[in-house]
């Protein structure tokens, strides 16, 4: 009885076996077809990353059209509101030069005054000791006695 038990254990597992590797389909014609799909996602992203290359390409070179464009805009206003209108109202209108507006921010923020917060404290000279120094602001020319140090009391 054991024998025929084994035996038919034996043919379920085998009907299993079966069943389970035709389900896997481990077939050199499935793995030639996950290939292809493979290289074609491979051509498809390098396709996309020169797309995208060009792209920002394209979008660079008119950005810097357009600020050449709104550069030649801005010269002819200049020009204009000079010809048009009194050296007063033309020098409150638009600066002096005709690229003014298109030169280094430096220069316009110290001719005007204004000067953009530091993240750091000037010195005035290299021998001076800087804020982060342990000794900054103190004055070690005075001595502080106990009584300063201790809080005061009025008892009235």
């Amino acid at each position: 009885m054991t024998w025929l038990i084994a035996v038919a254990c034996l043919a379920v597992g085998i009907v299993i076996g079966v069943v389970f590797s035709s389900r896997l389909n481990s077939s050199p014609s499935r793995v030639q077809e996950l290939e292809n799909q493979i290289r074609d996602l491979k051509e498809s992203h390098s396709g996309y990353r020169e797309n995208v290359s060009d792209h920002f390409s394209m979008t660079a070179d008119l950005v810097q059209h357009m600020t050449e464009s709104y550069r030649e805009v801005y010269q002819h206003l200049a020009s204009g509101a000079q010809d048009l209108c009194s050296n007063e109202v033309a020098g409150k209108l638009l600066p002096a030069g005709s690229d003014a507006v298109f030169e280094n921010s430096e220069e316009i923020e110290t001719s005007s005054g204004l000067i953009p917060p530091r993240d750091y404290a000037a010195k005035q000279n290299p021998d001076q000791v800087g804020a982060l120094s342990e000794e900054f602001g103190l004055d070690k020319s005075r001595a502080i006695t106990d009584e300063e140090l201790a809080p005061t009391t009025n008892n009235k």
